[in-house]
């Protein structure tokens, strides 16, 4: 069994906390995708990969989620989920209520 990583060699990762404002309701998958376009065309594949992008959380009802990515290109992502105008030819409004270091302080504050 490999050993784990020391924590100074570990990625430093941030949690930003978004709610999507819309008439529609959306699922996980519509979101992820339409997140991973926006953040591709605006970085490219190669930067993107870069970002460890992952949408952790997602709560239909609300239409809020907690995206995670690296900590030197939470800003990147930031702009690039603030293109996004539609989802599925349905206008969208993406804001961002936070950013936090860790997942547990990002759901008790937002």
């Amino acid at each position: 069994m490999p050993k784990p990583l020391l924590p100074t060699l570990r990625e430093r990762n941030r949690y930003m906390v978004f709610e999507i404002v819309s008439d529609s309701k959306f699922k996980r998958d519509e979101v992820l995708k339409s997140v991973w376009g926006s953040v591709s065309r605006l970085l490219g594949e190669f930067e993107t990969g870069k970002t460890s992008l992952w949408l952790t959380e997602w709560d239909e009802k609300t239409q809020k989620g907690i995206l995670k990515a690296n900590h030197k290109s939470i800003d990147k992502v930031r702009a690039a989920i603030a293109l996004i105008k539609e989802i599925d030819k349905k206008p969208v409004i993406f804001h961002v209520l936070g950013i936090s270091g860790t997942i547990k302080k990002a759901k008790a504050k937002f």
